[in-house]
């Protein structure tokens, strides 16, 4: 059984950071891409960042872009996000996603595999 799974949300002040972690299991996510996207209350999912495997592009939206940095553990199965001066904006829930390649993820939000969600709530 393949499963992602997410973890390290919590609430945090602005300006303050958090790192999100997503072990992947049950295949080998070899090849794959990895990549995070967040769903706020009452909007749709959107794309955060996305790593591929063989030369590691990372792909941010702008949104992110100098405050949020994206990495993975090739041996470990995971993918991690460093989030840094967090903003109210930021709170969502976050998910982890898994595709045959960057593309998928970065312009169509598709991904063969999801994680079940961890919750990122920034206070002002």
């Amino acid at each position: 059984q393949v499963q992602l799974v997410e973890s390290g949300g919590g609430l945090v002040q602005t300006g303050g950071s958090l790192r999100l972690s997503c072990v992947a299991s049950g295949r080998t996510f070899s090849g794959y891409a990895m990549g995070w996207f967040r769903q706020a209350p009452g909007k749709e999912r959107e794309f955060v960042a996305v790593r591929g495997w063989n030369n590691g592009a990372t792909y941010y939206a702008d949104s992110v872009k100098g405050r949020f940095t994206i990495s993975r553990d090739k041996v470990k199965n995971s993918v991690y996000l460093q989030m840094n001066s967090l903003k109210p904006e930021d709170t969502a829930v976050y998910y982890c996603a898994a595709a045959p390649s960057v593309g998928p993820l970065l312009f169509k939000g598709a991904g063969d595999y999801w994680g079940q969600g961890t919750q990122v709530t920034v206070s002002s």
